[in-house]
């Protein structure tokens, strides 16, 4: 369907009002014009690039710190946190992440962004996986963007320790499930 550009750049501010995270690429295909005129709507309307998106919408949801390990060594960026209840992470697949051969990413980035948000959510000083068990769903391809959500499902502190589940996703398509067992102590 052919919008005016009026109409076009009202749906356009109501796409990303529902989903901040959306590539220009995506919204182009959605409005079946050219990833450059997204860019030009975008910019007539003030609206910021995809990362300096994800930034704000970080910087507008991170209430609180990262204790059990530095942010900068989390595979992905953390756009969302609740300790010890959940937390959202957001990974790019680039050619950097995939096979050569066949496009498809390699499994040890999904486990990665899964594990490490996984630590992230404990809320306390030391946190290690004991336990995982995963299932790859779907493959992954490069320029897919890939969202994880850690889920808090119990915690024993008598064990010290924490049942997460992990659901990674492409778009709406589940790629990626996992149930990290994890150990958690606070260093005195």
């Amino acid at each position: 369907m052919k919008y005016t550009k009026r109409d076009r750049q009202q749906l356009l501010l109501e796409t990303l009002e529902k989903n901040p995270f959306i590539t220009d690429e995506q919204l182009a295909s959605t409005f079946n014009v050219s990833v450059q005129t997204i860019r030009l709507d975008r910019m007539e309307l003030s609206i910021p690039e995809l990362r300096e998106r994800i930034k704000s919408v970080a910087a507008h949801n991170f209430g609180e710190e990262v204790k059990s390990l530095p942010l900068n060594e989390v595979i992905g960026e953390i756009i969302d946190i609740d300790l010890d209840k959940q937390a959202i992470s957001i990974l790019d697949i680039t050619q950097d992440h995939v096979f050569a051969r066949n496009g498809i990413a390699r499994g040890h980035h999904l486990f990665a962004q899964a594990n490490s948000l996984a630590v992230a959510v404990i809320n306390d000083e030391l946190a290690l996986t004991r336990k995982s068990t995963i299932t790859f769903v779907k493959p992954v391809k490069a320029g897919d963007r890939v969202i994880a959500k850690a889920v808090v499902l119990s915690s024993d502190t008598e064990k010290n320790s924490t049942l997460i589940e992990v659901t990674s996703k492409v778009e709406n398509d589940t790629v990626f499930i996992g149930q990290f067992s994890m150990y958690r102590v606070t260093k005195s």
